[in-house]
């Protein structure tokens, strides 16, 4: 599982990269498919990220790491949206970086996913 779960992170990664480049590009139609191929993204990475959770147990290092998991698919949402409107996303850009710092710090450190 934890496999799957790694994959379609890596893939939503570099899809997120990808629809601000082409946002940037000026092609809007690229842009809102790789945002709904993200969307579906999401939602295997949710599906996959409880499955584990369940699996590991749910202590507080592991809620705690889901929850920054999850502030981060909100920031991957929140990013494209507003670069879509036009609008300022300085401050979700630093939280993006605060939030993947802690969950890589989380997931590696902390509860050696790499032992998974």
């Amino acid at each position: 599982m934890i496999h799957g779960h790694v994959t379609a992170w890596a893939l939503a990664l570099i899809l997120f990269f990808v629809a601000l480049f082409l946002h940037k590009g000026g092609k809007a139609k690229g842009f809102k498919i790789v945002q709904m191929i993200l969307r579906v993204l999401y939602l295997l990475i949710i599906g996959t990220g409880i499955g584990m959770l369940v699996k590991t147990g749910l202590d507080t290092e592991h809620i705690l790491k889901a929850a920054a998991g999850l502030w981060i698919v909100v920031l991957f949402e929140m990013i494209l949206s507003r670069v879509a409107k036009n609008r300022r996303t300085s401050v979700y850009w630093i939280q993006f970086v605060v939030a993947w710092v802690l969950v890589l710090y989380l997931g590696f450190h902390v509860l050696h996913i790499y032992d998974i």
